[in-house]
């Protein structure tokens, strides 16, 4: 879709465009469905007989599916209309939906996962580069904050909402509750979603998607290897150089398309120094929050004895704050900028994990409710001006590969730190079984360590947020790149 307004798009400065307005509501319910399974591990590893490593992909498998399929959509993007994208993205998620709810297996569970994630896949883009055309630069910041609760709240959301449907029966309720909801949004979204702009013919280098999709999945899996207890981390080793060396592949082979052809994925958009430390920034803050996520239900559910709902009951304020403060932090980056919410935010978040590093079998459920709610609201502070800020720094005709690679880091690093978090805990806690340590001690130390590793990577994001601009300034006439405003240019060179 090419990057213009249409007449019927104009809205009044300080309104919210009816077709974000939609697919705000479209994605919110799509992308909940990231987390949604994540309460649901302990139910599974007793109900399928799998191990925590196993139980952990019905999350990780969503997760690398986007991150396989986003690259694709700004070419599918083009060629298709709003509507006709909406209806294909919202048609997907309902099969694989449908798919999930009546899975017989612990395989089908997780085809069904990779059918869901395909369609969220599309309404993250499709959102993003939406609003950036049809949004004012001055609105922005406030009409990102709504646009955070669809991409940061409704992973954060997933296992409270999760926790309250599992109290009720068995997982397949999971899927069964949210059909009827995604069913209703897509036909309103259908009766009401316009068009932005038209359609081009584009082509589409299948290499890069293959080794995009071979080089992410393999890292992750390689990775989710590693603590596995039955000799597993020698493949796992050798999986996750394979998928660096499919990554490699994959860089180089844009880069030579950038000088003679259509690359997937434009990487002169990381030229972009505001963008490049906003996409650092976002990339680690996903990797520690649902690595986090993935770490508390089993902490709070295996050994300390809470049911789902008690746990998601526990986790809910946090969600709902960092929800509704999302508009509000919007409102004030565009006042006062980024730099005053994001530096405190990634403290905040560095704060809350080290905190979590001090867990016990007698740690009050309190102080895990405040912890977890700094880090929620810590996160809604940070999130909300790196989006802006980052799409902000790109020239338009770069939206929409700015936009999938955003969306794709975004998975890679959610997954990235689903896997690691457990890998991590994992070998701790089998090390220490194997010297004798008592079961409920070494996973307790297990858990410790991975809030460890989770924290020392969130003091690396307060390095970079102290290197952003507070505001970038108009784009230049001449080539359509904003310029940082308390920092260097933001540009290093054209396409």
């Amino acid at each position: 879709m090419s990057p213009a307004i249409p007449d019927s798009m104009a809205v009044p400065a300080g309104r919210t465009p009816m077709v974000v307005r939609l697919l705000v509501l479209a994605t919110f319910v799509v992308i909940l469905n990231e987390t949604i399974m994540v309460n649901a591990i302990p139910r599974l590893m007793e109900s399928l007989h799998i191990t925590e490593q196993s139980a952990q992909w019905v999350s990780t498998v969503f997760m690398l599916t986007m991150a396989a399929v986003i690259p694709v959509t700004g070419w599918f993007l083009q060629r298709v209309t709003t509507r006709q994208a909406y209806a294909i993205a919202m048609g997907v998620f309902l099969a694989g939906t449908v798919l999930s709810a009546v899975a017989p297996s612990f395989a089908v569970l997780l085809a069904g996962r990779a059918v869901q994630a395909v369609g969220t896949a599309v309404m993250m883009p499709l959102l993003m580069t939406t609003l950036m055309v049809v949004v004012p630069e001055q609105d922005r910041g406030r009409v990102m904050g709504n646009v955070t609760l669809a991409i940061s709240v409704a992973p954060a959301l997933g296992p409270a909402v999760s926790g309250l449907i599992l109290q009720l029966g068995s997982w397949r309720l999971l899927f069964v509750v949210v059909l009827p909801i995604a069913a209703l949004v897509t036909l309103i979204g259908l009766r009401k979603v316009e068009n932005t702009a038209e359609p081009q013919v584009s082509s589409i280098d299948w290499f890069s998607v293959g080794a995009a999709a071979l080089g992410f999945g393999g890292l992750v899996y390689g990775l989710s290897l590693f603590g596995e207890s039955d000799g597993s981390a020698g493949l796992g080793i050798g999986i996750t150089a394979a998928g660096v060396a499919a990554i490699a592949v994959f860089v180089l082979r844009q880069l030579t398309l950038q000088r003679g052809g259509t690359p997937l994925m434009d990487l002169r958009t990381l030229a972009h120094r505001t963008y490049a430390l906003s996409l650092a920034v976002m990339s680690i803050g996903f990797l520690t929050m649902l690595g986090s996520m993935i770490l508390l239900p089993l902490y709070l559910q295996n050994l300390r004895g809470l049911s789902p709902l008690e746990t998601g009951l526990l986790l809910m304020p946090g969600g709902l704050a960092m929800g509704l403060l999302g508009p509000t932090v919007g409102k004030l980056c565009d006042r006062f900028g980024s730099r005053p919410l994001v530096v405190p935010g990634t403290f905040g978040i560095a704060l809350a994990l080290a905190g979590f590093t001090q867990i016990s079998m007698t740690m009050p459920y309190w102080q895990v409710l405040g912890l977890h709610a700094l880090l929620m609201v810590s996160l809604a502070a940070t999130f909300t001006p790196i989006f802006t800020l980052g799409m902000g720094a790109l020239p338009p005709h770069l939206y929409s590969h700015g936009s999938s690679m955003l969306g794709t880091l975004q998975q890679v690093a959610a997954a990235f730190g689903t896997a690691l978090m457990v890998t991590v805990m994992s070998a701790r806690t089998t090390h220490l079984a194997d010297e004798g340590v008592a079961a409920a001690a070494a996973q307790v130390s297990g858990l410790k360590l991975a809030f460890v590793v989770a924290a020392a990577l969130a003091v690396v994001t307060i390095a970079v947020a102290v290197r952003l601009p507070n505001r970038l300034a108009p784009a230049a006439p001449q080539d359509h790149a904003p310029i940082d405003v308390d920092g260097p240019v933001a540009v290093g060179g054209t396409s």
